[in-house]
């Protein structure tokens, strides 16, 4: 899939939107570790990353070639500021129309709309890549992204008490969302 869209970020800054390539390897390698080092919220840790940025550069590689899977990418100034992609649950008949949303943005990016922005990108591309279904798993205490998600369309359709397990906080319970396409 392709994507590509220039926005303005709510401090006046642009950011450029587009699909991660091979040549983002690194930088996503990076940008992926501190985002996952400066929040809960996500599924790992840092010290967790199963690729190295070679590994990281094939996997963009096979997400740009691919129809129906996308890694995007939010350069400000020329750097990554965030990132969002979406994933198929498979391609057995059954799951095909369902695909996955998965986000992530720099501490310093929060609150100027990035978040929203990379969101309805991938909705687009899901919708393009004509899934029926989007769904994402979020932690329930990030009251944030729960509205985020909320605002863009998304319905919670299940909980799990103890989704999570952190390692400073213990249990976190996950919010199963989903929106129609």
């Amino acid at each position: 899939m392709i994507y590509s869209q220039k926005i303005t970020l709510k401090n006046g800054k642009e950011a450029w939107l587009r699909n991660a390539e091979a040549s983002d390897g690194s930088a996503v390698f990076e940008t992926f570790n501190q985002t996952h080092a400066e929040t809960d919220y996500l599924l790992s840790y840092p010290d967790e990353n199963s690729y190295d940025p070679e590994q990281e550069a094939a996997f963009l590689d096979k997400k740009s070639k691919s129809p129906n899977e996308i890694e995007i990418i939010a350069l400000v100034d020329g750097q990554i500021a965030g990132m969002a992609g979406i994933e198929s649950l498979g391609a057995k008949h059954k799951v095909q129309h369902r695909a996955e949303l998965g986000i992530s943005i720099l501490k310093e990016y929060w609150g100027l709309g990035l978040g929203k922005a990379l969101t309805a990108a991938c909705i687009q591309c899901a919708r393009d890549a004509g899934y029926a279904q989007l769904e994402l798993n979020v932690v329930a205490e990030n009251e944030r992204a729960v509205s985020l998600y909320r605002s863009l369309g998304f319905e919670e359709f299940g909980r799990n008490p103890r989704g999570f397990n952190s390692r400073t906080t213990g249990y976190q319970e996950l919010i199963y969302m989903l929106l129609e396409l």
